[in-house]
């Protein structure tokens, strides 16, 4: 049988090392130990090798490492009545680990409600066509509206960004049918700058020529040319009255001479 003073040695042995056990706690980097004692909060102590007393105090570890968190995809109806789903995630740190637990129950829960609740609101107060193109004015209210009602739980929002906006498939339709539209006039705008531009270009070729005959018969040479190149086995063109008005002058005052 086992001595009755040895085995007293080691009960004593192993209820001090399970007591050395518990006072003894290991933080990281990135976390922070909120002390209570019997209750009562008395500190914070950083990361490493920290001793607290045991069973009067209880040390709570929190990370204060950014937290994305993803906001389910909410129901949003906005100013001009269309409805629409919108999810988004926020990136948020706990700055202030005592009020994070003592503020709050639960700080993750309470702030993935908040932003579902603050997203709702928000959109809810624009038009589509805001939530379309001015997302990033959107992100910057959210985030501004979130990290105002969290300062009080030691918690600050860094960013909030809305991933998606799900439009029903019958303004979707609406939509491709308006840009279909937009396209189409500026395809029409381009066409008649063109043809302005044309008529100027055409305007100013006849005054030109109208100004200078030669002209036209240069214009004249260079159509020949490129008549010319193509494989036609037939090519009728006009002969210009200027070319043969000389030959005409001449024959007239030959008759004249004659006579």
């Amino acid at each position: 049988m086992i001595p009755f003073n040895l085995l007293l040695w080691a009960i004593l042995l192993a209820i001090a090392v399970v007591i050395v056990g518990s006072a003894i706690r290991i933080l990281f980097e990135y976390e922070r130990g909120v002390v209570f004692r019997l209750g009562r909060f008395v500190g914070v102590k950083g990361p490493g090798l920290r001793f607290i007393i045991p069973v009067v105090d209880r040390l709570v570890k929190v990370s204060l490492r950014t937290v994305a968190m993803d906001v389910p995809p909410q129901d949003v109806i906005t100013r001009d009545n269309v409805s629409v789903k919108v999810n988004a995630v926020i990136y948020f740190r706990v700055m202030e680990p005592e009020k994070a637990l003592i503020e709050v129950e639960n700080y993750l829960y309470a702030t993935s409600q908040l932003a579902q609740t603050t997203l709702r609101s928000v959109l809810g107060q624009s038009e589509l066509d805001e939530l379309l193109t001015h997302r990033e004015k959107i992100n910057i209210e959210l985030q501004k509206i979130l990290d105002r009602q969290t300062d009080c739980w030691g918690v600050k929002v860094s960013n909030v960004e809305v991933k998606h906006i799900d439009l029903p498939s019958e303004m979707q339709r609406a939509m491709a049918r308006q840009a279909e539209a937009e396209r189409e006039r500026r395809s029409k705008i381009i066409h008649a700058e063109g043809e302005l531009q044309a008529s100027e270009k055409l305007s100013q070729a006849a005054g030109i020529i109208g100004r200078e005959p030669g002209a036209l018969q240069l214009r004249y040479l260079q159509t020949l040319t490129e008549i010319a190149t193509e494989k036609n086995s037939t090519i009728l063109f006009p002969l210009p009255m200027d070319l043969v008005k000389p030959l005409l002058e001449m024959e007239v005052k030959k008759d004249r001479d004659n006579t």
